[in-house]
């Protein structure tokens, strides 16, 4: 019995002593030198893509002044329209309109982004444009703005998406106020001319084509209308011509018979009156009606120029003038935008600043291009900061209203007027002028 357990006892032994040193059955061979070779290359490869992500980062950095728009790969470039594009001024919005919506389309996308177009309405009045403007502002997807119609919209808005850093380019804001030094809002351009020009563009017309000494001007209190009319009042004066009335009126008013009635006791030769569509016709009909305004000239701005007012003044309209810009452009760019704008809007341009839209858009969308930064992946940034720094530079930009650059107050047209007349029930360009 004891031989039978130190027996026992001592094969247990031999058997725990073969395990500790043969191992487990189920270790995996050791690799030979080949696979150590493998294995180093594709670690250095790990390690070579981690930098290159590292380094694409790095170079996707924010830097900006006041922030970046972050736009992920694939997702649309996201730009706003705010134009007046409903009720009885929307002829002259919806023009512009088209000229944006043509611009982005003809682009197609940028750095492989789609560009997509949020439109608003500015109203054609300070209400509007707060309210478009705010909506704008609140989205921080939103690189840049093409607006306002309207300087009385565009002088609240420029406010509030100037506070974001949003860029803001005007195709047809032709106030004074809007760049001038001292109240002009940072993030703000236009395309259009400044109202300096046309107002004394207008005054030249009357007093040395016409040969007109005496008139009388009206206005409705927004920007627009008083800026132009009282740029054409201080021309007029200063080239040796007297104004014999110099009037406001609201611009929903439904009476105008006591303001002409009161304008022709002052005996004036023509009546400037650079409003919008529905006072203009009201204005434009009444006048007719007036004793003592009989042969007394008719002229407005751009503001009517529209077939909607020539539609609401009828034969009224016939014979007066109309100051604005001069759309005779007659380059290549011009003529395969209107084969376009026919061909997808059905009609021929319904307002003077289509083509300020159209280098609008493109200028917004050349700074984009010039300033942002693409990630390896395709994701983009774009500084807010450097992409006003780049709209400001823009320097000898050939459009289709002429050669675009950029002042320091914002001012980036190529500022070319026309007076027209309506005959036949159409705007006729009969003169043209250019600032020394």
């Amino acid at each position: 019995m004891k031989r039978m357990s130190w027996l026992t006892l001592l094969m247990l032994l031999l058997a725990l002593a073969l395990v500790a040193c043969g191992g487990s059955g189920d270790t995996e061979p050791e690799a030979d030198a080949g696979d150590t070779t493998a294995d180093t290359e594709e670690e250095a490869m790990d390690e070579e893509e981690t930098m290159d992500e590292e380094e694409a980062m790095d170079e996707m950095t924010c830097d900006d002044a006041i922030g970046c728009v972050e736009i992920a790969p694939g997702d649309p470039i996201r730009v706003a329209s705010a134009l007046v594009i409903t009720g009885p001024n929307e002829s002259l919005g919806l023009d512009s309109q088209y000229g944006v919506e043509i611009a982005i389309s003809d682009r197609g996308e940028i750095e492989g982004h789609p560009i997509e177009l949020q439109a608003e309405d500015e109203g054609c009045n300070a209400e509007g444009g707060q309210a478009a403007g705010q909506k704008i502002a609140s989205d921080p997807s939103i690189v840049g703005v093409i607006g306002t119609s309207c300087s009385g919209a565009g002088v609240p808005m420029s406010q509030i998406v100037c506070a974001e850093g949003i860029a803001m380019i005007s195709p047809s804001n032709t106030a004074p106020v809007l760049t001038a030094p001292d109240s002009r809002q940072s993030c703000y351009f236009r395309t259009a001319h400044n109202d300096t020009v046309q107002g004394r563009a207008m005054a030249e017309y009357v007093f040395n084509e016409l040969g007109l000494t005496r008139a009388a001007a009206v206005h409705d209190g927004d920007p627009y209308t008083e800026g132009l009319a009282s740029v054409f009042r201080d021309s007029f004066i200063e080239l040796g011509g007297e104004i014999v009335a110099f009037e406001a009126e609201a611009a929903d008013a439904t009476n105008v018979e006591p303001l002409l009635t009161s304008i022709a006791a002052a005996d004036p030769e023509i009546i400037y009156y650079p409003v919008f569509i529905p006072l203009g016709s009201l204005i434009t009909k009444t006048a007719k009606e007036i004793d003592g305004l009989e042969g007394v000239v008719l002229a407005a701005a751009d503001g009517v120029q529209s077939p909607d007012f020539i539609d609401a003044s009828g034969d009224a309209a016939e014979g007066m003038y109309v100051s604005g810009p001069d759309l005779g452009f007659g380059n290549e760019i011009y003529t395969t935008f209107l084969e376009t704008y026919q061909a997808e809007y059905g009609s021929e341009p319904t307002a003077p600043f289509h083509a300020h839209a159209y280098d609008a858009t493109n200028m917004l969308l050349n700074a984009i291009e010039e300033v942002a930064q693409v990630g390896a992946d395709g994701s983009m940034l774009i500084g807010r900061q450097a992409l006003l720094d780049a709209i400001s530079a823009t320097d000898g930009m050939a459009g289709i209203t002429g050669t675009i650059s950029c002042d320091e107050n914002g001012d980036c047209a190529d500022p070319k007027i026309a007076v027209s007349q309506v005959q036949d029930g159409s705007f006729v360009a009969v003169w043209t002028y250019e600032p020394e």
